[in-house]
Order: structure tokens, then C-alpha cells, then sequence
């Protein structure tokens, strides 16, 4: 068969130990994202199987109707917003998902990128090698208060390393939230806003839903502390668009950490976050680890293995009938 792997940005698919479940096939990848639909549609037009990066590429019903030999769509992860599942169930391909969730990997980013703008440590390294002296004073985490919004898997880590440096966890969230947060003893904001002016350190780990997107808004961001930081690894959508560039030139908050943006990759240092000191960017890191990408990319390797055996799929459209191997 034909597999084509876009979009693997980090160059090292084939380095893992897992892709010797498909190493036989006749495999392609891409590193850097198509420039558009047309070259898209040229690089997996010859595809029998396309293994899908999270959300790396848009699998439109037009990209779709365009891969007449594409038999099977190899999901990393267990979901993903990109993908036009009715498309894929009308044209008989069937995508197979991922089963795990590991919290690890995004909950210890999470940390990091605490630590470092909290402590600059990126700004200070950056203004060592440039030769410049004297250094900043930073921010001392223990008796700081820790807001977590949306106490899930991932924010349940974050919290829980929070308070082993000595922050106060303050959580608001759905309901599920807040009941965790009584069972370990954590303090629960009244409402949203209490929430976003008492935290020193914002986390933000609410799941995107319709719900959800764009629930942080200029007003919530407008009420913390000049000296906060605002902490994203979740999803860039939860913010309202454009929202924290508008709060950080005015100051409230003082400091952002993000990990994900609403348009992604960033090309060229192509966004205006970039060149604020007082932000701490990284390019959607909160899954990148070696252990983290054994464990998803193998799960869809097994899955092409057992599409090639004529086995059981997991399968995120079960209802597709499925298209015939040529």
C-alpha cells in the first residue's frame, strides 16, 4: 500500500520504534505543511492510506472528493475537528482513531512554560547570549495563587505539581470541576470572573466545544492582575480572536505563556506575539515527546496492520461502507 503521512513536523515519524509496523509499505512524508488545496491534493492523490497528525490537515469533503484511491484514514489521537466525517462515511472511507489520552506530556509543558516565564528564564537566556547585563527580577511561585480553569485530566497534574511548589490552587469550571476541586481540598472561585482576578498564574484546560470557544473574553481578561500570567496549552479558540494581543498591550494581563494558536504552524515568526517580551511562545509542543508519540502513532499504525489483515476498526464513522483495495 501507499502511505502518505503529512505534515510531520518534527521530522521524525520514521525515527520511532512503531513504524516498523509499516516499514514495509511504500511510505511518504512531509515535513512542511502544503502551500495550498491544489498541492495538497497532489501529494496524497496516489495515497491508499493517509495517517492524520491531529489536526494538522483540513480533510474537507473538496480535499476528499479529490483522493479517489484513498481507502483509509489513520487517525493520531482520538478525534479531531478537521476531518468532515459524514464526506468520508458518503465516499466509503472509513477513519480509524486512537484510544489513549495521556495527560502527562501537556500537564508537564504546562509546568514549564510556568516555571520559565515566572522565572524568565527564556527572556534571561535569550539576553545572556546577546551579551546584555544586568538580568530582570522575575516571580516567586510558592504562596502565589494558581488558577486552574477546568479541572480535567490534565489540569488535575497541573494542580497537583502547583501545589507541591506551594501555590494556592484556586479552580472554576463546570461542575465536575469544582467537585474534584473539594475532594482535594482546593479552593473554588464563586464564579468566572473571581477566577481571573485572583490568579497570579492562569491555566487555562477547558475542552473546545461549541461551548466553550471563545469563552475568555476581553472582559475576563481586562480584570487580572497587571502582573499575571495567562497560560494557554489547551486551545487558542477559547480565547475570544485577538483578545489576549488586545489585554497584553493593555497590560491586564501582564504575561502569556501559549502553546497553541489559532492558525497553525507558525511560518517565518509570522505572529505578533513573537515579538512581545513579555510572551513566551512555543510551536504546539504540549504532545511532542518521544513516549507520547510511541504511544499515538503506534495506535494508528496497528490499525493500518489490521485494516491490511481484514480485521476490526476502531472506527470514528462506523456506519462507512467501506472502499474495495484496488
Amino acid at each position: 500500500m501507499r502511505i502518505v503521512i503529512p505534515d510531520d513536523y518534527q521530522d521524525m515519524v520514521n525515527q520511532l520504534d512503531c513504524f516498523s509496523l509499516i516499514g514495509h509499505h511504500e511510505v511518504t512524508l512531509y515535513r512542511e505543511p502544503a502551500r495550498d488545496l491544489t498541492q495538497l491534493i497532489e501529494r496524497l492523490s496516489k495515497a491508499d492510506v493517509v495517517v492524520a497528525i491531529r489536526e494538522r490537515v483540513e480533510f474537507s469533503s473538496a480535499l476528499l472528493e479529490n483522493l479517489p484511491r484513498l481507502k483509509l484514514i489513520a487517525l493520531v489521537g482520538r478525534n479531531s475537528k478537521m476531518i468532515d466525517f459524514a464526506a468520508c462515511t458518503e465516499l466509503g472511507i472509513p477513519v480509524a482513531t486512537g484510544k489513549s489520552n495521556s495527560p502527562v506530556a501537556p500537564a508537564e509543558l504546562t509546568l514549564a512554560l510556568i516555571l520559565a516565564s515566572r522565572r524568565n528564564v527564556a527572556l534571561e537566556a535569550q539576553r545572556m547570549q546577546r551579551g546584555e547585563w544586568p538580568c530582570t527580577l522575575s516571580h516567586r511561585l510558592r504562596g502565589s495563587t494558581l488558577g486552574i480553569f477546568g479541572l480535567g485530566a490534565i489540569g488535575e497534574l497541573v494542580a497537583q505539581a502547583g501545589h507541591g511548589l506551594g501555590m494556592e490552587i484556586l479552580v472554576w469550571g463546570q461542575s465536575s470541576s469544582l467537585e474534584k476541586a473539594a475532594a482535594a481540598g482546593y479552593a473554588q472561585a464563586k464564579n468566572k470572573r473571581e477566577l481571573f482576578e485572583h490568579s497570579d498564574v492562569l491555566s487555562l484546560h477547558a475542552r473546545l466545544t461549541r461551548e466553550t470557544q471563545g469563552i475568555v473574553g476581553a472582559g475576563e481578561l481586562d480584570c487580572m492582575k497587571p502582573t499575571a500570567l495567562l497560560v494557554n496549552t489547551a486551545r487558542a479558540e477559547l480565547i475570544a480572536p485577538g483578545a489576549l494581543l488586545a489585554a497584553l498591550r493593555r497590560g491586564r494581563p501582564g504575561y502569556a505563556a501559549v502553546d497553541v494558536y489559532e492558525h497553525e504552524p507558525i511560518m517565518n515568526g509570522d505572529h505578533p506575539f513573537l515579538a512581545m517580551p513579555n510572551v513566551l511562545c512555543t510551536p504546539h509542543l504540549g504532545w511532542a515527546e518521544w513516549t507520547n508519540h510511541e504511544l499515538y502513532f503506534r495506535e494508528a499504525f496497528e490499525q493500518i496492520v489490521a485494516y491490511e489483515q481484514g480485521l476490526p476498526l476502531r472506527l470514528a464513522n462506523p456506519k462507512v461502507a467501506p472502499r474495495q483495495l484496488i
